[in-house]
């Protein structure tokens, strides 16, 4: 069931770099190399349907879903602006962001729609899409990350969009834009020195790229608070993305893992990974982060109506 549902599940950098200049470095170039390969096998897939989960779209109030039509605009890096302007053109499923702001809704989760000209679309869904569904041959719907979502409503949000995916009886790509270590050079760099910011910083990069290649999703999102703790990322872009991938793609470890690229973004840890629902499994294991069905605020605070 999760192959039909879910084609397969891609993890990559919200940095500009690939897009915009894949020649200033090796590592660029095999970073964009790998897109290439991962927007052929999206055009041999039976998706009609690109699902973008993007860190560089903070939400503060809920949980957004882009829904205009036709978002176009051109588009400045806040780092990155030397690297030149990003002019987008993308196709947006707005029938699909409805269907998942009523499931979430449904869920216990605040959500709406985003659907105005001119809407500022991040660089990383803007890298993303441009690289993967260059021609608009699918449509997409982009999701926001919530600053301050916790746990239980990242899992609830996914579990809400795989409603919608089930009910409307589509067929999905789930793209996931988040760094891995996320500490950047503070200085200029030549792109063709570029290198992560510290041995630690990569090793836990390279420890968590065993777990993709492993397919052990659910470890992931399980082990993702300790992980986090280690390589000080800011939240939205370490462990939530492991959460919200396992929640909507399935929480459990039977997927085919391949890390296609990873390389140093101006310090930060890049890479292009796909993950595709299989029979097989690593094994499941037991740990003390807890599943949830509904999202009923944090300690169970919100007013449910007298219940």
């Amino acid at each position: 069931m999760d192959h039909d549902i879910i084609q397969f599940g891609l993890y990559v950098p919200p940095h500009p770099h690939p897009l915009l200049s894949p020649g200033a470095s090796e590592g660029y170039q095999r970073l964009r190399d790998a897109f290439d390969t991962c927007r052929e096998r999206i055009e041999n897939s039976d998706a009609d349907l690109i699902i973008v989960y993007s860190t560089t779209w903070p939400s503060i109030i809920g949980h957004q879903f882009q829904a205009n039509p036709n978002s176009e605009w051109v588009h400045v890096d806040d780092d990155f602006h030397y690297l030149g302007s990003m002019p987008y053109s993308f196709t947006m499923d707005s029938v699909f962001a409805e269907a998942c702001v009523e499931k979430a809704q449904e869920r216990g989760l605040q959500a709406r729609t985003v659907n105005y000209d001119a809407f500022p679309i991040d660089t990383g869904s803007i890298t993303a899409l441009s690289l993967l569904n260059p021609d608009n041959r699918i449509p997409a719907t982009i999701v926001s990350s919530n600053m301050y979502a916790n746990r239980s409503e990242t899992i609830v949000l996914g579990k809400a969009i795989r409603d919608a995916l089930t009910e409307e009886k589509r067929k999905a790509v789930v793209v996931v834009v988040s760094s891995l270590s996320n500490r950047m050079f503070t200085e200029p760099i030549d792109p063709s020195e570029d290198r992560i910011h510290s041995q630690k910083d990569d090793d836990w990069n390279r420890k968590i790229l065993e777990f993709f290649e492993d397919g052990r999703l659910e470890d992931l999102s399980q082990l993702s608070r300790e992980i986090h703790g280690q390589i000080r990322v800011q939240k939205v872009v370490a462990y939530k993305p492991a959460w919200w991938m396992a929640s909507i793609m399935g929480q459990h470890n039977n997927y085919d893992g391949e890390v296609l690229a990873y390389e140093a973004l101006n310090g930060s840890g890049g890479a292009v990974i796909q993950l595709t629902p299989s029979a097989g499994s690593i094994g499941d294991k037991e740990f003390d982060e807890d599943d949830v069905e509904y999202y009923r605020g944090d300690r169970n605070v919100l007013d449910q109506g007298g219940v």
